[in-house]
Order: structure tokens, then sequence, then C-alpha cells
């Protein structure tokens, strides 16, 4: 649960004759996270892909294009049962018409970006109304067209002694501007070039270029559109023709591509192979206790005509597999081979994988005393064992990072407090129900591994916000119990309160919120403890053993009687909901003052093992890691009355309010105000009473507040609460221990892992 599956090193030597047909075994079993051969054995090298690999890839990288191009979803359309005897005909056949139309529908959408292009060009002239072909070839006036304020062109064109004459013609936004220059004589193009432009140097203007049409630019416009219209329809009815495509054959391609895909795998898999020109060696990962299993099914296969080993067996520390050496073969095995004819096909059968198996290292661990030599070194991947209801939370844990393989995984912690805290933050049986729905909602909706995982959470986060929310008598924001007196008979319905109203629960959420830091933290420092005495007791002693000290030495320190007259009343004494409630008493007066003293004396220790441990860096932060981190968590008590406070507030204008001997307000959904000493403050919406058009108004406002405020609280928790807590869960908590950084497992001819039994 804490520990990932073990994890054992095999080895798989043999001749390369029988190397696809142990690939193929392989591949069907899905157990073995291959490793890669880095090089460092002398006399063998990576192997070439088998013959084929190329023509398969180009064939499969066809088929993804063609269901790129077809918008062929793989999560939505699923392969065919088989694939007839002529499939690679037609897929040929499939690529020249996709091809074809493609081409076609890129030529089509051209076409229809120029005629887009001209028709914003266009647009501007058909407003102004006036004939194209009068707006240029001008040599005494300058005329432009554009977009600007007339006002302030027509103020620039005034003020310019270098234009002795302009008109201006509007249409719509666009303007028509023509000018004249001031010249003595016979105005010359010289005179009129850029004449405009330089006047309106200041003036914010957008100029458009002429087009060069003969006719007027509305009939061309005109022209334009029903171009356009006609090339739509082309595009559509090519979209159309390639979407029954994708329709017809959409099984036919994702059969093919899962073929080709396994066939690619395979083809490639001796790339990752030690190989020599007769033997190979291959070697991967699998849970240790499927080894025989394994073992078992590869000899089935493939007979004795391949060596199969467990090399190790991985423990869970940094050091949990030797560092294996890579030697050369051994004169024994040198001699052992010149005693056969190098020439013979059987004797290299025999000959190779003794080599590959015979080092100057051996191995270690498990799998001592074995001929094996582990050539490809690398930390064990890792699969996470967790039960079934605490393994939606490992995307929760993923999402910093895979555990590796050595430290201690937090997922059977975050499935318990997670959703609790949700739950405690949120509390109210009407959001719980919403929030479950929500959750198998989205459960429902999605096939992916995270879209489960993600509806599992949401359905436990509703189920304890449904189980505080009946503990504390609340369904959206209503005490139950102030609707009828029958809830108030219902077992530990409303034995909580969640302090928004009556002081001592929430200096009772307060204090307990501080305890619940206390214990999460706790926990995230033995974990780190354990995790560090990979590196030896006194690592694990100096960096979290000395935390422990000091941040519960503080503690005990401050709920002790020890220096009270400093201290708030409610952490000890009579005066602390630790001590009594109205509910229930707890009897917890405070820590007697030699324990107080204890607490000084032990916090005192740890931080002189912190800083023995971590130096001056360590102490500076001291505070914020002893005293901060758990004052963190009063964040969870801040969004309980906060949304509390909301749900109220949504309340209080939908149903209206009372004051009850000058000193409590009460909201109910009907409510009696003949009792004494009730006084009405607000009558609320569903309760204004001026008329039957006021009331039908005022009721179909308050049905719209009520909805729309408790749909705003309900999306508030979901961000508010699951966000709180998410990050307690990072920052303060996997701060203590976790790491992160393991390999995935991924076994060789499975997409995922499989889940822990």
């Amino acid at each position: 649960m804490f520990r990932p599956e073990q994890m054992a090193k095999v080895s798989v030597t043999g001749s390369r004759a029988v190397m696809p047909a142990v690939i193929e075994t392989v591949h069907d079993l899905g157990l073995v996270h291959l490793s890669d051969y880095d090089g460092s054995w002398s006399g063998f090298e990576n192997g070439d892909p088998i013959e084929g690999a190329d023509a398969t890839s180009e064939k499969l990288v066809t088929v993804r294009a063609l269901e790129s191009t077809l918008d062929v979803d793989p999560d939505e359309v699923d392969p065919q049962a088989t694939l007839p005897d002529d499939w690679e005909d037609r897929l040929e056949a499939l690529r020249v018409r996709v091809n074809d139309l493609d081409d076609e529908r890129g030529e089509t959408r051209d076409r229809l970006r120029q005629v887009d292009e001209r028709i914003d060009r266009l647009e501007p002239f058909a407003d102004l109304g006036i004939d194209l072909e009068l707006l240029s070839g001008y040599e005494s006036i300058d005329l432009v067209v554009g977009e600007g304020d007339v006002g302030e062109i027509e103020t620039a064109l005034d003020a310019d002694d270098a234009i002795a004459a302009y008109e201006t013609f509007v249409g719509g936004d666009v303007v028509a501007i023509a000018a004249a220059p001031a010249s003595d004589g016979r105005p010359r193009a010289a005179d009129t070039e850029g004449l405009i432009a330089d006047a309106l140097v200041s003036v914010e203007f957008s100029s458009y270029e002429v087009p060069e049409v003969a006719e007027t630019p509305s009939a061309y416009l005109e022209e334009l559109e029903s171009e356009k219209a006609d090339l739509e329809f082309e595009q559509a009815k090519i979209d159309d023709e390639l979407a029954e495509i994708a329709a017809e054959t959409g099984p036919f391609l994702r059969r093919i591509e899962t073929e080709l895909t396994t066939d690619v795998e395979q083809a490639e898999a001796p790339l990752r192979f030690a190989t020599t020109e007769r033997a190979f060696v291959a070697e991967g990962w699998i849970p240790a206790e499927r080894y025989d299993a394994f073992e078992s099914d590869l000899r089935d296969a493939v007979g004795d005509r391949v060596e199969i080993e467990q090399l190790e067996v991985a423990e869970f520390s940094d050091h949990g597999h030797d560092d294996h050496e890579v030697g050369e073969p051994d004169e024994t095995d040198r001699s052992k081979a010149g005693d056969r004819d190098p020439q013979s096909p059987e004797s290299a059968a025999e000959d190779e994988p003794e080599r590959a198996k015979a080092t100057d290292g051996g191995t270690t661990g498990a799998a001592a005393g074995s001929s094996g030599a582990v050539t490809m070194d690398e930390n064990p991947p890792v699969v996470l064992d967790n039960v079934s209801p605490a393994r939606p939370f490992e995307m929760l844990v993923q999402m910093v990072g895979q555990p590796r393989y050595s430290e201690l995984d937090p997922t059977f912690l975050v499935f318990l407090t997670y959703p609790f805290a949700f739950g405690f933050m949120i509390g109210d049986m009407g959001y719980g129900l919403l929030y479950m729905a929500m959750g198998y909602g989205v459960w429902k909706a999605f096939d992916s591994d995270a879209g489960k995982a993600l509806g599992t959470i949401g359905i436990w986060a509703g189920a304890f916000t449904l189980i505080f929310g009946y503990l504390y008598g609340e369904a959206f924001g209503t005490h139950l119990y102030n609707l009828s007196e029958a809830f108030t008979y219902l077992p530990l319905e409303g034995v909580l309160a969640k302090g928004l109203l009556i002081t001592e629960w929430a200096n009772f959420w307060i204090l307990l919120a501080i305890v619940f830091g206390l214990v999460h933290l706790n926990l995230g420092l033995v974990m780190g403890f354990v995790n560090e005495l990979d590196h030896g007791l006194k690592a694990a002693v100096y960096e979290k053993l000395s935390w422990i000290l000091a941040m519960n030495g503080l503690f005990v320190w401050i709920f002790s009687t020890h220096l009270a007259g400093g201290k708030p009343d409610l952490l000890f004494g009579d005066g602390s909901p630790f001590y009594s409630m109205e509910a229930f008493e707890l009897g917890f007066t405070g820590f007697p003052e030699i324990v107080g003293i204890a607490g000084l004396v032990v916090m005192v220790v740890g931080l002189v093992m912190v800083g023995i441990g971590e130096g001056i860096a360590g102490l500076a932060e001291s505070p914020a890691y002893m005293f901060g981190h758990v004052l963190s968590y009063l964040r969870l008590t801040a969004v309980l009355l906060a949304k509390a406070g909301m749900a109220f507030a949504v309340n209080l204008l939908v149903w209206g309010a009372y004051e009850h001997d000058g000193s409590t307000v009460f909201n109910y959904p009907t409510y009696d105000v003949t009792h004494g000493g009730y006084e009405q403050v607000f009558p609320g919406l569903m309760h204004l009473g001026d008329g039957p058009l006021v009331s039908a108004i005022a009721i179909v406002g308050g049905v719209l507040v009520f909805v729309l405020g408790h749909v705003l609280v309900l999306v508030l928790g979901i961000t508010a609460a699951g966000i709180q807590m998410l990050r307690l869960e990072y920052v303060e908590f996997f701060q203590k221990f976790y790491e992160g950084g393991g390999e995935e497992y991924e076994p060789f001819g499975r997409d995922g892992a499989p889940t822990a039994d």
C-alpha cells in the first residue's frame, strides 16, 4: 500500500534466429518494461531493426496521416475486428482518393481566401458609391480613400497652406478626399504626390489602395459574393464527402494502425537489445510476483532455445540493487568457445548465449549464484500498489510526479485526508448530493483513466460533504431542525455546528484544524524519516527526527499551562472548547506546566539537531517549518466559515431574518412570527406581500437568487475547498518527505501499466 509492487530484473538470452519469436511473445505478454542497452559491454552493440521495419513505418505514417485528414478520433472510433486480405490495395486506393479530395479542398480554401481578401478590399469602396475609375489617374489633384474622423481630416486640410482646395466624399466609415495643390502656375504631378498624406500626418487615418476594376464596386462585389457562395458550397460538399469516407473507413484505418503499431514496435525492439552477429541479450523489469508466469509462457512459446533468468529483485531503497559491472567474457568461456567450430551454425547458437551471460562481475542480491549479468543498470520502474478505493487518488500524486521506487507512496494518506477535509469545509447535504452527481457525470462522460479518476474523486468528496452536512444538520445552508422538530430525533443529526453564530464552535474548529495539521505533518515527517533511512540512520535523525522533536515540542508547550498568562484562553482551562462544549465534553484543560517545560527542552534539542544536520539555513527556516506550516491548516476553518456565511447570506435574502432576544439572527424557509421574542429584520424576497403582482415578482426573484446563489457557492466550494486542501497536501505535507521523479512502468506491448491486484 505504501510501497509499489516489487520489481524483478529479468534477462532473456538466445540466438538471433529466435529473436523475432521472443519479441513477439514478450510483446503479447505485455509484462516487460524493456531496458535500453547503453553499449557499455565490449563486443556487443545495439541491434538493428528487423527487416521490413522501414516499409511498415511508412505505412503507419500513411495511415495516421489519413486519420488526421479524415479527423478520425481514436477515442471515438473502435478498430474493426479483422483486416481483409487485400487491405494494402484498399489502403492505397483510399490514400489516392483522400489525397485528391484533400488537394481539391486545399485549392478551394485558397480560392476562397483570395475572394475574401478581394471582398475586404472592395467593401469600403462599395459603401462610398463612387465608380473606381473616378478614384485614380489624375495628375492635377491628389486623391486618397481611407477611414478617419471627417472633422479632424477637414481641420487638418484647412490648416495646410500647400492645399489650395479640397473636397471630401463620405460613405459609411469611408472618406474620399480630393485636393488641389497651391501653385502659381499649372499644377504638376510632382506637386500633387503625397499632398494629402503630408497634411494628415497628425490625424489618425488609414488609407486604402484603389482596386483596378472596370465595373462599379457594387456590381463587382455582388459577383464576388456569388463566387464566395459557390466556393463555400463546393468546400462543404468536399467536407461532407470526406466525413462519409471517415465514417465508412474509420474502423478499417484504426485496425490497420493497431496492427502496424504492433509490427513497428516489434520490428524496432532490437534497437534496445545488446547483440552480436549471432546472439542477443534483452533485459527488463517485471513485477516480481509474475516472474514464474512470465518464464512459463515464454518457455511454452520458444522452448529451450533461450536462457531466461531473474537477475535481481530490487529492494525498496536507493541501494536495493547493486551497480553491476559490465565486463567481457572470461578466459574460461573463451576456451569453451574455442573448442567449437566458429563457422558452425550449431556452435554459434550455443556459443553466443554463453558469451552473453559470462562476465567478470556476476550478479548479487536475489539472483546471486546465477550466471547472468545486468548489462543495463537503471532504477526499477514504478507500479503503484494501492487498495481499489484509493487508486483514483494516484492521479493527484502523479500530478506532482510519479513516486520513486525507493520512497513511500502517499496515495493512501491522500485518499484518507483529501475528501475528509473537503467534506469538513463544505459540510452540506444538498451540496454533497450535487457534488456526487457531478462526479458521477464526469465519470460517465470520460473514458480516459484521468477522467474516471477525477469523477471518482468528486464522488468521494461529495460523500464526505454529505456526511458532514448530516452532522452539521444543514442542507443548502439551512438548519433542518429549524424546518421541523422531526429532524431532531435522527441519530447524530445536527450534533455539530459550523460556528457561524456560536463562537465556541468556531473556536473548536480553529483548535481542531491545528490538531489536524499536526497529525498530518507528523505523518509526513515519519514517512520522510523512513525514506531517509536509505541514506543511513544518522541522516534520518538529523533531517527528519529533528523536525519531529522541534515541532511537537513547541506545540506541547503551547498547549501547556506554562506561562499561561501570555496565551489565549481557548488553548486550555475551563474556557477551552477542548474542555467542554454544549454538545460534549473532552475534559482537556491543558498539559501540566512540567510537561510544557519538557516540551521546550525537546524543542531545543530538535533545533540543535536541525542546526547540526542542516546548518544555518535550516535554523532560519525553522519558524515557518515548525509553526507556520501548522497554522496554515487554519485555512480549513476559514473556508468552513466563509462558505457557511455565503450560503447563509443567500438564504437571508430569500427567506428573511429574525432577531431573537436581541442577539441571534435566524433564517427559515417557512417561519411563524407569532412566537414571543421574535422581531422581523428583513422579510425576504419570498415573503414580500405588497399585492399579488409584487409578491409574484418577489417569488420569481427569490427563486432566481436561491438557485444562482447556491450554484455560486457550489462552484466556489470546488475552487476554495478543493484547491486549498490540495495546496496543503502538496506544499505542507509532501514537502516533508516527497521527491517524486520515478519512472512510469511502460511494459512492451501494452499502452498502460496494470493495476495492482
